[in-house]
């Protein structure tokens, strides 16, 4: 059962000769959401192996162009490849009308719908559900409405112990009630515990995404004890002053955060062009928060199963 992030994109503003803007992609259970989407996003999913056909979900943050500049490209490759299913797109509400003007202009029709589904960015509010996960907007503090998006795995079912199962002769009928925890009760009204019967469930797991804000300590109870989390440090932070005038975060903004919210694994990224080099910003990170890692065009980020 996969719980894994790639990045697509690291850098903030403008791309580098070794780091794409903006775009992640996280793997639940074979369900993938691309979350932002820089230009040249579609060449990073073809780099990354992850097939165009898998992306049904876009989540986008803000509309700051660094940010949606990949969408324009990769709707129009979806038509030219006669994609049929739907694509949701997950965005301020003004992006509707940015992209059916595009879509007007060089489209002219589309062999797919796009199903438009408005956010609030002030609104901490569930907008995703599935069988699988829940995804819920974080607000954040930017120059324009700005969002932060919160994925977290459903409660797991408990696991079946196979041989004890079969060993009471359990009908299929009752296979399902016993792994939300029931007892299960035989034709001699024996109570057989259900801890007899299974194992303790998986830990749900969860993945946060903060972009472009500046620190802002409101999104702390929102992504609170979350495995992984990923928050902008633009900045080094020798430039705070500057991290206040274009409200984004430095490198101590993002581990305060992370040490705040007791995260377990903290990623920081959308990297001012000025760094060639980004250890020493991840070395600042890790004197407040130990488990900081940068945020590497291709690199991927799993959070492994654990019992409860």
């Amino acid at each position: 059962m996969t719980f894994e992030l790639t990045i697509l994109g690291s850098s903030s503003a403008v791309p580098t000769s070794k780091r794409n803007l903006t775009a992640h992609v996280l793997n639940v259970h074979e369900r993938f959401f691309l979350i932002d989407c820089g230009e040249g996003t579609q060449l990073q999913l073809r780099k990354n192996k992850i097939r165009f056909g898998k992306i049904d979900h876009i989540f986008i943050s803000h509309l700051h162009g660094d940010h949606i500049f990949g969408l324009f490209g990769l709707i129009s490759t979806f038509n030219l490849l006669h994609r049929e299913k739907d694509l949701n797109i997950y965005a301020h509400p003004e992006l509707e009308n940015i992209l059916k003007r595009h879509i007007e202009y060089f489209e002219r029709t589309l062999s797919y719908n796009i199903i438009y589904h408005h956010v609030n960015p002030k609104l901490n509010k569930v907008i995703y559900e599935d069988a699988r996960i829940t995804v819920e907007t974080i607000p954040l503090k930017h120059r324009i409405p700005t969002c932060g998006f919160l994925f977290k795995e459903k409660p797991h079912l408990r696991n079946l112990k196979k041989d004890v199962v079969a060993a009471f002769d359990i009908p299929i009928s009752k296979i399902r009630s016993i792994q939300e925890g029931e007892d299960f009760i035989n034709d001699d009204g024996d109570i057989i515990n259900n801890i007899k019967l299974t194992y303790s469930p998986y830990k749900q797991r969860s993945y946060a995404y903060c972009t472009d804000t500046a620190y802002y300590e409101k999104l702390i109870p929102i992504i609170k004890d979350v495995d992984l989390l990923f928050h902008e440090a633009t900045l080094d932070k020798s430039l705070k002053k500057q991290a206040k005038q274009t409200l984004h975060s430095t490198t101590v903004d993002a581990a305060n955060i992370a040490n705040k919210s007791n995260v377990k694994k903290l990623v920081i990224g959308h990297f001012s062009a000025r760094y060639t080099n980004v250890k020493p910003l991840v070395e600042e990170s890790k004197e407040i928060f130990p488990n900081t890692f940068s945020a590497e065009d291709g690199e991927r980020h799993s959070v492994e199963l654990e019992r409860m």
